[in-house]
């Protein structure tokens, strides 16, 4: 069912001219006027020159609510007593996984503007910082609906101590749910899972299965255990009696040992988003979860949309050969991998019939969401997608808001 965009709340904004913020990224000294508008200047130009205001874009994926800022405030929501007390006597750093250990050089020598210069924004609002941030990013680029994910704690899943990562997700969670998503109706989440420790799982379930900000239910990839273990399947038939998405959200754990001879961090990241990914999304076809669970809709965030076609074509030519070892299957792997969900950042669009190939083996037109991954280095804006000159204007619209808005039941909560 089609739906109008809604109309966004109003976001108050200092003067963004040169006689009101000094339109410059960074300071050398003496502390300079800063915007979000300002930085993200372009994209709301754009935005206007394509009639963004007219359609409606859902943001499947951004972390723009940068939790480690807020550390501390997120920490006394930690229930064990013990790691409480470190946090707050200024050992946060032990709780946390090294997952991404330098060198990375990800700035490229500060040529790329990775994160806001927060401490340099002049904010003036009645909500919480990171909800004002987000109001910001979203009225520049013209978005209506951001889901927002964390970004250090993504590391997590390869912590040593599978109760710290329980009990991280945990405070972030109700952090998120308590204090940010209330203030507005437009900044949505889904729940970081602790799988290392799959009877917490569903306490996280039940817990905030129901809280109106929450939109599905979020698996960080770097991890090892295996996805079609039976310990997951309680957990499984929870979410999909709730008919809320379970995703992956890819990240690299660069002392991963294949990873470890790689001198670049070009090379981590181009590898790395997509590995874990690939092993649980095997996983999940070759032992007959969508069979099991055919309700169960699964959703794989920020690995590009390149690996798609390799994986379907790998696997079924497999599969066609050693079908005895996938006695669950009633069709073939690539078939389960169409009624998937995937999100569109960061897109390889260097070339357009290459892309076309590839957006018609996964059915994008209905299985894609728009995603921005903003604020980082690699963020994707609207035009991206709209830009495409193989698309209808109904399939933009479909992928730019319409499918997202549809698999998270936006209009439901």
């Amino acid at each position: 069912m089609a739906t109008t965009k809604p109309t966004p709340t109003p976001t108050p904004a200092p003067p963004v001219t040169r006689d009101g913020v000094e339109p410059r990224l960074f300071n050398t000294g003496e502390r300079a006027g800063y915007h979000t508008s300002l930085h993200l200047e372009n994209a709301r130009r754009q935005a206007e020159e394509r009639g963004f205001k007219d359609v409606l874009i859902v943001d499947a994926d951004a972390h723009q609510l940068n939790e480690m800022t807020y550390f501390q405030d997120i920490a006394k929501y930690i229930e064990d007593e013990v790691l409480r007390h470190e946090v707050f006597n200024g050992e946060a750093g032990k709780l946390m996984y090294p997952g991404f250990r330098g060198p990375q050089h990800q700035s490229l020598a500060g040529r790329l503007v990775r994160y806001r210069n927060e401490h340099m924004e002049n904010l003036k609002s009645d909500v919480p910082p990171e909800v004002e941030f987000s109001r910001r990013e979203m009225t520049a680029i013209g978005i209506d609906y951001q889901v927002v994910f964390p970004t250090a704690l993504l590391a997590l899943g390869m912590h040593p101590d599978r109760g710290i990562e329980t009990a991280m997700a945990w405070a972030y969670t109700r952090w998120l749910t308590e204090e940010i998503l209330p203030h507005s109706p437009h900044v949505r989440t889904m729940v970081y899972l602790p799988m290392n420790q799959p009877e917490a799982c569903l306490r996280f379930v039940e817990r905030f299965g129901d809280n109106p900000g929450v939109v599905g239910f979020m698996v960080t990839s770097a991890r090892y255990r295996p996805v079609h273990a039976n310990e997951y399947m309680r957990l499984y038939g929870a979410i999909q009696e709730r008919g809320l998405p379970l995703c992956f959200h890819a990240i690299y754990h660069q002392q991963e040992r294949m990873f470890e001879g790689m001198n670049k961090f070009l090379s981590v990241h181009a590898l790395g988003f997509i590995f874990y990914n690939l092993v649980h999304i095997t996983n999940m076809v070759v032992n007959g979860i969508p069979e099991r669970f055919p309700r169960l809709k699964l959703l794989w965030i920020e690995g590009g949309l390149a690996w798609i076609p390799f994986l379907m074509q790998r696997l079924d030519n497999e599969y066609l050969m050693r079908s005895s070892e996938a006695p669950l299957l009633k069709k073939l792997p690539s078939d389960y991998m169409r009624e998937m969900y995937y999100t569109s950042q960061p897109i390889e669009n260097n070339d357009h019939a290459l892309m076309e190939s590839t957006f018609r083996a996964m059915n994008a037109e209905t299985q894609l969401l728009f995603s921005s991954d903003y604020p980082h280095w690699d963020f994707n804006l609207p035009s991206t997608i709209w830009d495409l000159p193989f698309l209808s204007e109904a399939a933009k619209r479909r992928i730019l808001g319409q499918n997202a808005w549809d698999l998270f039941g936006l209009e439901r909560r």
